[in-house]
């Protein structure tokens, strides 16, 4: 196990000062050192990532969150859980930006290169992860603001790390940051979906393979798979995983499931981050949407629920939600009793999400309508 309370702070500092207050030397004694992405992602990346959730954790515990008159503190549980499904993601995030930057640098006259782009990902976003302590009292978050410094270091590292010409560092910049923002907007609802729900109150068991490391509030993560995330990113940015057809994807849709008519189906291609398909079906007054979603890259992102074993239970007379790994996969669903309403959905492969939604008799209804989309008819698209 890496527990974090072993890294050199003082040297993490140091790093922090340097590349913010003088940004441009700080790249040049980067680009000089042989440092690996293991040493970097522990001794660097995983403590200052930690600033912001657990800034935010103790800041909504002590102070709450409120405007208005009102005031909100949210349980500890939930929001040690939204902390590390936070922490999580933002690790990612640095190896998705490692390879937008080193797919991006050829396009703009500089060179590719995996070791470099991963250090121009780490350290440009000491800014963010540095601001992220307004995150402790509530009312001074808004000056988090200041994290939009990383988008300067962006800047000044495009020409010694990447090698892209001064001349076209800002625009390098410019289409990076724009793919950062692309791609923030694209998972939203996937964080906003596990975050919102967890919130409610978890709880999260750590894994037992391979190394870990000791997390805020006491959970773990499991380095093998952050490592199985980014060689599936890797993946996907040289082109070996493809996203699926959204035609292909819509002739899965079934004509009728049940007693219920397929009235209407609408398909979507999103480039590389996936496509989806989905149909609208109608019995009497009662209806439900079928929805099947290729996630490509952002598969791994939203698997990463079932890598920490995250689960997640409530109910009371109202009705009731749950979300959980189900044979290694994650599983959601909820019903209301008063809207007789609900949603169910499961991810398949790690990669597809196929999921039902709408107003029926029965949750059983859209279980039974996730169930006629051939889980094997799904992992055959996979090319």
């Amino acid at each position: 196990m890496v527990d974090l309370s072993g890294v050199d702070h003082k040297s993490i500092f140091e790093r922090a000062k340097a590349i913010i207050l003088s940004p441009k030397d700080e790249w040049l004694k980067i680009a000089g050192e042989s440092k690996d992405q293991g040493d970097i992602l522990r001794g660097y990346v995983l403590p200052l990532a930690a600033i912001g959730p657990v800034a935010s954790l103790i800041g909504g515990q002590v102070f709450g969150f409120g405007a208005f008159g009102f005031s909100y503190r949210p349980s500890l549980v939930g929001s040690l859980v939204t902390a590390l499904i936070s922490y999580a993601l933002g690790v990612a995030l640095v190896y998705v930006m490692m390879f937008i930057a080193d797919f991006l640098a050829p396009k703009f006259e500089g060179e590719a290169n995996r070791a470099n782009a991963f250090k121009l990902a780490a350290y440009s976003y000491t800014a963010s992860w540095v601001a992220g302590i307004f995150g402790l009292i509530p009312a001074l978050a808004v000056f988090s603001i200041l994290g939009l410094y990383s988008i300067y270091l962006i800047y000044t590292g495009a020409t010694p790390m990447m090698k892209v010409p001064e001349s076209k560092a800002g625009s390098f910049t410019a289409v990076l940051i724009l793919c950062g923002i692309v791609l923030a907007l694209v998972i939203a609802p996937i964080t906003a979906a596990v975050t919102g729900i967890f919130a409610l109150g978890s709880a999260v068991s750590g894994t037992s393979d391979g190394g870990t490391i000791k997390l805020p509030g006491g959970e773990t993560m499991d380095i093998g798979k952050m490592e199985e995330f980014g060689k599936k990113m890797e993946n996907v940015a040289a082109g070996k995983s493809p996203p699926v057809d959204p035609a292909k994807i819509q002739a899965l849709l079934p004509a009728a499931i049940g007693a219920y008519q397929r009235t209407a189906t609408e398909s979507v291609a999103m480039g590389p981050m996936g496509a989806t398909a989905e149909g609208t079906y109608t019995s009497g007054d009662s209806s439900f949407t079928l929805r099947v979603a290729d996630m490509s890259a952002l598969g791994a992102i939203a698997g990463l629920g079932a890598a920490f074993g995250v689960s997640q239970s409530k109910e009371d007379a109202n009705g009731y939600e749950k979300t959980g790994s189900v044979d290694g996969q994650m599983q959601s669903e909820s019903w209301s009793n008063a809207s007789k309403s609900g949603k169910f959905g499961r991810m398949v492969a790690e990669r597809f999400m196929v999921e039902a939604e709408g107003s029926v008799a029965s949750i059983d209804q859209l279980k039974a309508a996730v169930a006629t989309v051939d889980t094997d008819d799904l992992e055959d698209l996979v090319e």
